[in-house]
């Protein structure tokens, strides 16, 4: 990851991030036939005023707290998790691919992300919005295209194993960088295109109703101030982004698994 954050890049994120959102339904109405695409089934309304109430649209606004079993702070939600999700977090405990900083798992089959402090303690869950394709390389010089030329098939979260920092948008906003070159961060969800939904979504039990975003991994404001926010200030971190359609063997093995990888060849 670069060391030096240039306004040029930052800004671009920003306008990445917050352009996609005005643009990502749009252009996957023109494209029905894509296999990723999803129509995204409005709840009914009682259970859309229950829902969208608990998830904030912006940073730094006054927003109501989110329910519980939507954001666990708890031990109890590793039990939850899924196999993929166990098997990443005790490989990098046990070999210290974490090197020692605070990690994160984002499960993309599920749309949830996991934090966890350097020494493993599961810091708090929360569910998350993702790239609107299914797949897990993303197009090299992502990062620096204009959004009219990124097709919706390339609207993807990659996945894989990436040290994280913090930096800032041109809003003086703060986001988690995952993969600098390909501008994606983790950072809160925001709403700024009412059609997209997004706060239903990030509410929906449907991991499919939560594929919306450019490739960004957007988060509940409140997981964000009280556990995303707070780890990784002042530190550097490891986010592992597990795969839709790859192997974690092809992806984390020699990281790991070396003894298994090694048993294999």
């Amino acid at each position: 990851m670069k060391r030096a954050r240039t306004a040029h890049r930052l800004g671009w994120l920003w306008v990445h991030c917050a352009l996609a959102q005005s643009m990502a339904m749009t252009a996957a109405a023109q494209s029905p036939s894509l296999a990723m695409a999803h129509v995204f089934q409005p709840m009914a309304q009682s259970e859309k005023q229950q829902n969208t109430r608990l998830f904030a649209d912006a940073w730094g606004l006054d927003q109501p707290d989110l329910e519980h079993r939507r954001v666990r702070t708890s031990g109890l939600g590793l039990l939850s998790a899924s196999a993929s999700v166990q098997a990443v977090v005790q490989g990098s405990l046990h070999w210290g691919d974490h090197q020692g900083w605070p990690f994160v798992v984002v499960d993309k089959k599920q749309a949830r992300v996991y934090v966890f402090s350097a020494t493993g303690r599961l810091l708090g869950e929360a569910p998350a919005l993702l790239g609107l394709a299914l797949g897990d390389l993303a197009t090299p010089g992502m990062g620096d295209r204009p959004l009219s030329q990124i097709r919706p098939k390339e609207r993807i979260t990659p996945a894989g194993r990436f040290v994280a920092e913090m930096g800032r948008n041109t809003a003086g906003q703060t986001i988690l960088w995952v993969d600098y070159e390909q501008a994606i961060s983790i950072h809160p969800v925001r709403s700024l295109n009412p059609q997209e939904r997004r706060l239903e979504r990030l509410a929906s039990n449907s991991a499919q109703d939560k594929r919306i975003t450019y490739g960004c991994i957007n988060v509940p404001l409140l997981f964000w101030r009280t556990v995303v926010l707070p780890t990784f200030q002042g530190t550097q971190g490891v986010v592992y982004v597990l795969p839709d359609q790859l192997s974690l063997d092809a992806l984390f093995g020699q990281r790991l698994w070396p003894t298994k990888t090694a048993t294999d060849k």
